[in-house]
């Protein structure tokens, strides 16, 4: 999955806002520009890849978030229109499971389609949870730039069952940026994935070391 990259992120009371015009810039970096990137780096290094997003075959379907609740710089309550913010609501893996059949990487962008045919922003972990719910994976990585979950202490968490995780998420030992993927995680390991790694992407061999090594070098989140 393609997060946001290179996006100045709009934010109002610390929500993610994208407007008509910022939605085209999503759309332009992402499908045309950071998707193709990553294709074409696959591909110099002799495999095949696609690019696609929720347009194509509109395989991902998602709805416009409602208003939620916020605060203005006064501290009154306000409801804040998130625009062109998504969640998905409905995949389709038969394009993904027909690519990967073929022996070819499919790039995804976070980009789902309304039902009247228009892109929506979708956070991109999410996104990669529903789809690998819809086509039962055994593993869904999650790549952030920390070493995976942390204890109170600050001491790295190598692995974790569901239970734990909604009890670490309850006391306030998981915090911040890590609530969503964990919750994430929890959503794909309770619907049908096996297991969830959360990993540190900017350590070299990451994921082969997280995979292919006894204890991993991020946090393995199973049900």
């Amino acid at each position: 999955m393609l997060d946001r990259v290179g996006i100045k992120s709009v934010f109002r009371g610390g929500l993610r806002v994208t407007d008509d015009e910022t939605m085209s810039v999503v759309e332009m970096v992402l499908s045309g520009g950071v998707n193709s990137d990553i294709v074409g780096l696959i591909c110099n290094q002799g495999g095949r890849a696609m690019g696609l997003s929720g347009r194509d075959d509109s395989f991902m379907r998602a709805k416009r978030m409602p208003p939620v609740p916020a605060k203005d710089e006064s501290g009154n309550a306000i409801s804040v229109d998130l625009g062109r913010v998504g969640e998905v609501h409905h995949v389709d893996p038969r394009l993904v499971k027909d690519l990967c059949d073929s022996g070819v990487v499919p790039v995804i962008a976070p980009i789902g389609i309304d039902m009247e045919g228009d892109p929506l922003n979708v956070n991109a972990d999410t996104a990669a949870g529903e789809i690998a719910k819809a086509l039962h994976a055994a593993k869904l990585v999650l790549m952030t730039d920390v070493e995976g979950v942390l204890d109170k202490n600050k001491n790295h968490l190598t692995s974790l069952d569901a239970k734990t995780c909604d009890q670490l998420i309850d006391d306030g030992t998981i915090v911040g940026g890590m609530i969503p993927k964990v919750q994430c995680a929890l959503d794909a390991v309770k619907n049908g994935v096996e297991k969830v790694h959360i990993i540190d992407g900017r350590k070299r061999h990451a994921l082969l070391l997280e995979i292919f090594t006894d204890r991993g070098v991020g946090t393995e989140i199973h049900s």
